[in-house]
């Protein structure tokens, strides 16, 4: 495919993702994901030829414009639509299929100074919502979804649906999986830990209560 012609195609994918999206003119110009994906295009192919340091500068300056950050090394398919886009890192490790849809926020990233593949697997048509968090090398299947918000530390099946802290499979093959889970109720660890210690405090006032109890008691004896 020549580069005009997948340049149209890549503003096309914006025409049927955004609705805001009213003219070329506009998308070529305003579109920080649409940038960020060129840049990353030649990029790729200076790092494929080893021009590291080149590679690297573009995806740097690339961040700098667009709040995008992709690096060089990371494979990305056709027609990636990366919405507002303002913080996603997409790391060098990373494959991205066809027709996939990111989210502001969105983290694909590593989970340590591990060596070799360490960053997730994005197949075809899947979805990633605002500020999910996808670490490892694990692989999220065809036309899954990944919920706002998540942490996806483990492989994410084909058709289904994952939510949560840490992430866990919600709907899979259009049946649910777990009828428990309310969205809203994630869960605080801090809070937790207060109610902990004000349930401790609690009982230690009642132990001083008891004790004090005990002295008066003794008090009246004698």
């Amino acid at each position: 495919m020549g580069v005009f012609k997948r340049m149209k195609e890549d503003m096309d994918v914006v025409f049927e993702q955004d609705p805001a999206a009213r003219t070329y003119f506009e998308v070529f110009l305003t579109y920080s994901g649409l940038h960020a994906v060129w840049a990353h295009r030649m990029a790729h192919a200076f790092y494929k030829r080893k021009l590291f340091f080149l590679a690297r500068s573009i995806s740097q300056i690339s961040r700098f414009f667009t709040g995008i950050e992709i690096h060089p090394g990371a494979k990305i398919g056709n027609r990636l639509f990366i919405d507002h886009g303002m913080g996603v890192v997409i790391g060098e490790t990373c494959e991205i299929g066809d027709n996939v849809t990111i989210f502001q926020g969105v983290t694909l990233g590593g989970t340590g100074k591990e060596k070799g593949k360490r960053h997730p697997t994005v197949e075809d048509n899947a979805l990633i919502a605002s500020g999910a968090k996808v670490l490892g090398s694990i692989t999220i299947g065809k036309n899954a979804k990944v919920g706002a918000g998540s942490v996806v530390l483990k492989d994410v099946p084909d058709n289904s649906t994952v939510v949560g802290i840490p992430g866990k499979v919600v709907v899979q093959n259009g049946e649910k999986v777990r009828r428990d889970l309310d969205h809203h109720k994630i869960p605080d660890p801090i809070d937790d830990r207060c109610s902990k210690l004000q349930k401790e405090i609690d009982e230690l006032r009642k132990e001083i209560q008891r004790l004090k109890e005990g002295e008066q008691n003794v008090d009246n004896h004698l």
